[in-house]
């Protein structure tokens, strides 16, 4: 197990990194996954960029010290100097996977042509989608190859629940012990609705991506 994945594996049972005002950098555990996690006090960054400038770059950071991994100079810094870029700081969730069938119909897309599949494919491995009446479900290995949830609703179906069932679905198809889930930090019908769909908090996470 790389070392993403077991700082991941064990934030997902509740075994966080020391809360002591300090920074990991650790390498990634792939070529496409680089990136920062946000725990609290203490950050997790995960790139084949030099530890050393990594560090310095955090020291000239014009942020508090416990900040300095997310604050935009930095990540601007980490962009330009690994080529990568990002679209936004997500709140990064998590939940247990539960036995048995999801709690409504889904019907499965195979077709890799299909535009929410194509787009999948280019963050998560092994994706799988789903659709149900107004809503999808999309499942897939991210980053350090932990399993990953998103879920899309059409507007004219909110507000019944459905985002609610799409996210609970999950738990019940990933195969992995854990689901993984972000949301934007200002979007917070989907915070809303992964919390009551029982995801936990766990960090905030800057993903670099490429292209």
């Amino acid at each position: 197990m790389n070392e993403v994945a077991r700082i991941l594996a064990d934030a997902a049972r509740g075994a966080f990194p020391p809360m002591d005002g300090s920074t990991t950098v650790v390498p990634q555990p792939n070529p496409r996954d680089a990136g920062v996690l946000a725990f609290t006090a203490h950050s997790v960054i995960f790139t084949d960029a030099d530890p050393a400038w990594v560090r310095a770059q955090l020291a000239a950071a014009s942020s508090d010290p416990l900040a300095a991994s997310m604050n935009p100079g930095f990540l601007v810094a980490l962009m330009a100097h690994t080529g990568l870029h990002m679209n936004t700081i997500d709140l990064l969730t998590v939940a247990d996977r539960l036995p048995g069938a999801p709690p409504l119909e889904l019907r499965e897309i195979e077709d890799p042509e299909h535009p929410r599949v194509a787009r999948a494919l280019k963050f998560r491995d092994e994706v799988r989608v789903w659709s149900a009446d107004g809503g999808v479900l999309i499942l897939g290995r991210g980053v350090a190859g932990r399993w990953e949830a998103a879920i899309e609703v059409d507007e004219a179906v909110r507000h019944r629940g459905l985002g609610r069932a799409l996210a609970t679905a999950a738990r019940h198809l990933t195969p992995g012990d854990v689901v993984w889930a972000q949301q934007s930090p200002g979007n917070a019908r989907s915070v809303r609705t992964f919390q009551a769909a029982g995801y936990r908090p766990v960090a905030s996470e800057a993903l670099l991506i490429a292209g």
